[in-house]
């Protein structure tokens, strides 16, 4: 790897937040690719946040912290890359479901996602289930989040919503969230559950391989 690219990812390992921007710009000024910048450097620093994460070396303000590095380095070369038509691993929309307003764990999922080069659409929080079909045209997987137990029912209703519309097999469905189980989501019809943010992403780049 090339020693800018060496240091970008090792700034991102280590949450680097303030050096990022400082080192991307270098990094570009001297002729590196904005692609390769994001291909060999940023993604494979999130893929081994990942991994630390899933060995129980990095925690979640671990992972908060390299994402934001990441999303900061990466509003530096965006400009570049819709110059160069880089075309996106997939299109996710994230959302916590109706009468939930906790977004932390969406959050984290959606900048994973972003750092694996997946396009993220945050709905936010507290989102109707006709907000989810009406994005339904325009992603490839949907993931909804439920944090209370109370509100997980609703992730059925969205999955109901996306069969009335007749939209549902034209996406894929994926659920989190602190009270779902992988036993809740077959049950409700999903096509996949993770448990945290890095299984996320490891679950929906396998689901993509499968469209």
């Amino acid at each position: 790897m090339d020693n800018q690219l060496q240091t970008i990812y090792q700034s991102i390992l280590d949450g680097q937040h303030k050096d990022i921007c400082a080192q991307v710009e270098k990094a570009l000024q001297n002729g590196v690719l904005p692609r390769s910048i994001l291909e060999e450097g940023m993604i494979p620093a999130m893929a081994e946040v990942g991994r630390l994460f899933e060995i129980g070396e990095y925690y979640i303000p671990e992972m908060l912290i390299a994402s934001r590095t990441m999303q900061a380095g990466v509003a530096i070369i965006k400009p570049y890359l819709v110059g160069t038509h880089f075309e996106a691993v997939g299109k996710v929309a994230t959302g916590t479901v109706k009468g939930d307003l906790h977004d932390i764990g969406k959050n984290l999922v959606g900048m994973m996602l972003e750092g694996a080069g997946f396009e993220v659409l945050d709905l936010g929080t507290d989102v109707s289930p006709d907000k989810f079909v009406e994005i339904a045209d325009r992603v490839d997987v949907i993931a909804l989040s439920a944090l209370l137990t109370t509100t997980m029912s609703n992730m059925n209703i969205v999955i109901d919503a996306l069969r009335a519309a007749g939209k549902r097999d034209q996406v894929k469905v994926v659920v989190g969230g602190a009270p779902v189980t992988g036993e809740f989501a077959e049950r409700i019809g999903a096509d996949g559950y993770a448990p945290d943010a890095s299984r996320a992403v490891s679950m929906i780049k396998a689901l993509m391989k499968k469209r």
